[in-house]
């Protein structure tokens, strides 16, 4: 086996014009650890493409399909392009990692600025930042492994080279959610990692030297792309601001990337109107904000009976449980909310603790921070009214709180003459997807009864309720109404809210299949994408 691999190690010798076979060990390690350094930049290079993508565009598992499919197939050119250089290894390697961390270190902040101007522009620059990085990635392991290769063989070489690859990729995939996500954001991640690429450029200078034919002017290029690199991470937090006002029309006041999803407060110049964006998609207007949230609350607990115990899956904000609030015979509210960030937002954030009023500080309320599923799966206290504020089912994750395994769940938790109610999208905007929901709570529940109401920030969005027991939503309400205080909701516009237009109602009333979302099935965020594509705005802003 010795004389196979040396054999094996000299042929490759005699294929390259540079002679490696004097490597030291220690340049050797050097060289090792950039293909840990290397893989790890190059995985966090495709995870921070995919985020932003999924952040801007949904439907995360697309996006990082599209993302990891064709960085895999750049990386293949970059390899088979490597094939052609055969001369100075280490000085291509070293403009290599130059080049990858300013296209990599840059490749965050330029798709945050390129999609206001078009999707079509954007897919386009996505595309290729892909194939840039993966090629260039692609480009440096064969040619790190053909130098090592000449030092002690090609089985060993190839053994380690992999070994360090594998490694490094595995420590980027993990780093990149529990620490560099939390703590510098997607735009401050990029120039990070393109720090790292040049740190690696830095080490080869330093060590190898003597294969570099100018490393006085590579080491010069390299300090000042590292000490751009750094200025910019200084100042991450101003050009992520400046991002962030490329992509809101509005003031952005508050802004934080947390594990789970990107939030955004934005307030106007003129009229102080406070807006909530989470993963770039509008959560709530104050200056109309009231309509949705009281319909939402009130077309549920306006009904008569007990409503002691009520939950709020969602709703971090605090606008629900403001609501929920106003009746003096709720005891106790369970508020159940999957990302901290948000919960502290409403508790916290003065602008947005003034509209909510201070309603997550309430003794009533109580709060928990997790995933809505775990929560509902788990035995526990009963409800009289249940309220769902999720955000649209516009990807895999979330298509499961809308489907009829969760809502047989939260049956269980719920009493005889429990009502609960779910924000379920627009009628007219995803009118497959809402009328889905519909379809899916009546698989569950005897009795449903779809809403609509219109606000000004939104259209026109939609609710589908749901009663424990038969001929519950035929119930009169307490005094005809609300007992409580609103702006907009009576007995009137709830009655109205009840009645869909031909162009908006059930397609069931067409003799079209009721489609029921299920966690081995989730048609409901496949219907909800296919709608807002073919929708009446979509159409009339791409044309």
């Amino acid at each position: 086996m010795t004389t196979d691999t040396s054999h094996a190690g000299a042929l490759d010798m005699d294929a390259e014009s540079d002679d490696f076979s004097g490597i030291s060990e220690r340049e050797q390690g050097v060289l090792l650890a950039s293909i840990l350094i290397v893989a790890l930049c190059g995985i966090v290079y495709e995870l921070i493409i995919g985020a932003v993508s999924s952040y801007l565009l949904g439907n995360s598992i697309y996006q990082f399909s599209i993302t990891v499919g064709f960085f895999m197939f750049a990386m293949g050119i970059g390899s088979y392009l490597s094939q052609f250089v055969r001369h100075n290894l280490i000085q291509y390697f070293v403009i290599i990692e130059i080049v990858l961390a300013i296209i990599g270190g840059i490749c965050s902040i330029s798709l945050f600025m390129t999609f206001p101007f078009s999707p079509y522009m954007y897919r386009t620059v996505m595309m290729g930042f892909i194939i840039a990085i993966g090629t260039l990635v692609g480009l440096e392991i064969p040619i790190l492994t053909r130098i090592l290769a000449q030092g002690e063989g090609t089985r060993r070489s190839i053994a380690k080279v992999l070994s360090f690859d594998y490694i490094g990729a595995l420590i980027g995939s993990v780093a990149f959610p529990l620490m560099l996500l939390p703590s510098l954001g997607l735009v401050r991640s990029s120039f990070a990692i393109g720090l790292i690429n040049i740190f690696v450029a830095f080490l080869t200078i330093l060590f190898l030297r003597r294969y570099l034919k100018r490393p006085k002017l590579m080491m010069g290029i390299v300090l000042t792309v590292a000490v751009v690199l750094t200025g910019l991470i200084t100042f991450g937090s101003r050009i992520s601001a400046a991002a962030q006002q490329h992509l809101y029309f509005d003031q952005v006041i508050w802004k934080k990337d947390t594990p789970y999803q990107s939030l955004t407060m934005t307030q106007s110049y003129g009229n102080n109107d406070l807006r909530l964006f989470i993963d770039g998609h509008l959560q709530f207007s104050e200056s109309d904000e009231h309509r949705y949230h009281e319909t939402l609350v009130h077309s549920a607990l306006a009904y008569e009976g007990p409503r002691e115990n009520v939950l709020i899956l969602g709703g971090g904000d605090g606008l629900a449980a403001r609501e929920v609030l106003k009746y003096d015979d709720v005891k106790h509210i369970d508020l159940v909310d999957l990302d901290p960030a948000m919960t502290d937002l409403g508790k916290d954030f003065p602008p947005l603790v003034k509209l909510n009023k201070d309603s997550l500080a309430d003794p009533r309320v109580t709060t928990y921070n997790m995933d809505a599923f775990l929560y509902i799966k788990e035995k526990g206290r009963t409800y009289d009214r249940v309220i769902i504020d999720m955000p649209d089912p516009h990807n895999e994750a979330i298509s499961k709180l809308y489907a009829v395994e969760f809502y047989a769940m939260i049956k269980r938790r719920m009493n005889e003459n429990a009502v609960l109610i779910t924000q379920a999208s627009s009628p007219y905007f995803a009118r497959s997807a809402f009328w889905c929901v519909g379809s899916t709570l009546a698989d569950i529940f005897p009795q449903t009864q779809a809403l609509q109401v219109t606000t000004p920030s939104f259209g026109v969005w939609g609710f589908q309720m749901a009663a424990n027991s038969e001929g519950r939503l035929e119930d009169g309400m307490q005094g005809g109404g609300p007992s409580v205080k609103t702006r907009y909701w009576t007995a009137e516009t709830m009655a109205a809210a009840k009645v869909f237009g031909k162009d908006v109602a059930n397609p069931a009333t067409e003799g079209a299949k009721p489609v029921v979302n299920s966690i081995f099935e989730p048609v409901i965020y496949h219907l909800y994408l296919k709608d807002i594509t073919t929708s009446p705005v979509k159409r009339a802003t791409e044309s």
